[in-house]
């Protein structure tokens, strides 16, 4: 088993803080961010960063749909991760300033995945459709902040 990668970021024309408390709010915002590759989405504990647990299905492609349980940590400033308990899936949210009035947002997943031919596969195209589900999501949290900064 390889581990897989999918890296995306984006430039959002709003501080840091507004960006990652947005990204944080997900009891409110996050939802209204998930593209429609996202559902059933559901808070179970908390809501607001650290020691939020969230639920949703991620359907990757026509075919895979990922059940998530994932648990919200935040281990420094500007810093999310989310754990899925279901498998090895990690996300790590990180939001650094990028100038005057600007942020710097960068999502990464990793997970463990499949060995053999289908493996391959996976470590060839998931990242790339992955990384084009987040695209939407960077796109939609930047709708979201510019101008209310």
């Amino acid at each position: 088993m390889a581990q897989v990668e999918a890296t995306t970021e984006r430039i959002i024309g709003a501080d840091a803080e507004t960006v990652f408390d947005t990204l944080a709010d997900y009891s409110g915002t996050r939802g209204k961010l998930l593209p429609e590759h996202f559902s059933e989405y559901e808070v179970r504990e908390g809501g607001d960063g650290e020691g939020t647990l969230v639920h949703w299905k991620l359907q990757a492609t026509s075919k895979r749909v990922r059940d998530c349980l994932l648990e919200v940590t935040e281990p420094t400033d500007g810093q999310l991760v989310e754990t899925d308990r279901n498998s090895s899936m990690v996300t790590t949210w990180v939001v650094t300033p990028a100038g005057e009035g600007r942020s710097k947002a960068v999502v990464t997943t990793v997970w463990n995945g499949a060995g053999g031919i289908g493996g391959f596969f996976e470590r060839t195209f998931a990242p790339k459709g992955l990384g084009r589900i987040y695209d939407t999501l960077l796109a939609n949290l930047a709708a979201e902040v510019e101008g209310k900064a």
